[in-house]
């Protein structure tokens, strides 16, 4: 399964790491497009290897954070109830419909890539105004009703997640913002993290199972993506946040809108 290590693939890492580490945005918004659009990658490998690609890399930070007790279980359970069989059934059905499939055209999985990758985008545009209504918004709904609404929120990421690799970031994050308003945003974004990890473990090696990941592939990519982090997460206290977000939202809405349409 694994080989020799690609530089291409390795320098590809380092770029999407790094600019991970200086926005906040989930990898797999970045990589799961490129690989599929500059290197022809098949998507449903694109997406599977990506998926065990960001469970490696977000086990670091959910264990970072979880020393910094920034994660809130509670939060975490209630999102991997809903999210983690949403992936298999759905990534079962796929399996039975021939989507998976490496000598298809996979026409679904670069639709939702592209729907997924359009909401990214349009969350990193109205994140300031979205964290705002959050603010100022009284929470009215009793306990039942917001855990019900997680394990909801959690099956919808299990099901965009599973087929694109995309939104348990900045789409799970929105959708906390306004479940928990009066929970502290590190929090959030520590169970968001957290979260991610039995997902994106489950959702990867249901596709590795079914033979949609790409060993040389995921090591290339781990071993480029790591040293990239680091240099973002640097980098980002001296190169403008508004900046960088604008022109990666620029980017999804592109990038988004040519694999959906």
């Amino acid at each position: 399964m694994f080989g020799v290590i690609d530089p291409l693939y390795a320098f590809s890492g380092f770029a999407v790491g790094a600019l991970v580490g200086m926005t906040g945005v989930g990898g797999g918004s970045l990589m799961t497009p490129l690989l599929v659009l500059l290197f022809g990658v098949h998507p449903a490998t694109a997406v599977g290897t990506d998926l065990l690609y960001a469970a490696a890399t977000k086990t670091g930070g959910s264990l970072i954070h979880n020393l910094s007790r920034t994660v809130d279980w509670r939060i975490a359970r209630r999102l991997a109830s809903g999210s983690v069989p949403a992936a298999i059934v759905t990534l079962v059905l796929a399996r039975q419909f021939g989507v998976l499939a490496a000598d298809r055209p996979s026409v679904l999985i670069s639709t939702v890539l592209g729907i997924a990758l359009i909401l990214t985008a349009l969350s990193l545009v109205f994140r300031a105004r979205l964290l705002e209504l959050a603010a100022r918004r009284v929470d009215e709904r009793n306990p039942r009703q917001v855990a019900a609404l997680t394990i909801a929120t959690g099956v919808v990421l299990g099901i965009l997640v599973s087929l694109s690799s995309v939104g348990a970031g900045a789409l799970g994050m929105t959708a906390l913002v306004f479940l928990y308003p009066r929970t502290p945003t590190a929090r959030l974004v520590g169970s968001d993290i957290a979260h991610a990890v039995p997902l994106t473990l489950v959702a990867g090696c249901t596709h590795w199972l079914f033979g949609s990941v790409d060993g040389v592939l995921l090591a290339s990519l781990l071993v480029g993506s790591l040293p990239g982090i680091a240099l973002g997460s640097f980098a980002a206290a001296r190169v403008p946040e508004a900046v960088l977000r604008t022109a990666l939202a620029a980017t999804l809405f592109l990038v988004g809108g040519k694999l959906a349409f």
